[in-house]
């Protein structure tokens, strides 16, 4: 139960500070007159995560709390996308959100991993959903949330995301 609570903290101080950041962000671009696209899909990404760590709790729990025989490599694996993580977020600087913001005279980062990626935040996030459960052996919890995340990202996110980049394609 102690490495579980321990690994769950972590997450939910990471994502709390994340958000911290986001918020501090997202004063700053609006500050600066930057628009909002397709903020109706934000809480479907928000319950998407909140789901994640509490699956990882219930199907954690009910394995016993025990880390699964593989533990090291997917431990590995989830801690490697946290460093891609944070290249990806230091490499966005202010304009790392978790919302999709516009601003004006901005344009699209093509530093860290964005030279060779146009979302390597949501490849990384991928890994995060699929790896993190399965320190535990939360494999249900591991294969819905990245399925659920899949449809989401390709079906409504990236296409949002696309558009409104469009606007520093249009100088905007």
């Amino acid at each position: 139960m102690m490495l579980l609570g321990i690994f769950l903290a972590i997450v939910v101080a990471q994502r709390l500070l994340e958000l911290r950041v986001a918020k501090r962000n997202e004063r700053w671009a609006l500050s600066q007159g930057a628009r909002e696209y397709a903020p109706e899909h934000y809480p479907l990404i928000v319950a998407l995560h909140v789901a994640w760590i509490v699956g990882i709790l219930i199907e954690g729990l009910a394995r016993g709390a025990q880390p699964s025989a593989l533990w090291p490599l997917w431990l590995a694996v989830f801690v490697a996308a946290q460093l891609g993580r944070y290249w990806a977020i230091s490499s966005l600087g202010m304009y790392w959100n978790t919302r999709i913001l516009i601003v004006p005279g901005g344009g699209r980062v093509r530093r860290g991993p964005y030279r060779f990626l146009n979302h390597p935040n949501y490849v990384i996030v991928a890994v995060e959903l699929l790896s993190g459960p399965l320190v535990f052996g939360a494999t249900f919890t591991a294969i819905a949330a990245t399925l659920v995340n899949a449809a989401l990202l390709l079906a409504i996110r990236i296409p949002a995301e696309e558009r409104a980049l469009e606007a520093y394609r249009q100088g905007l």
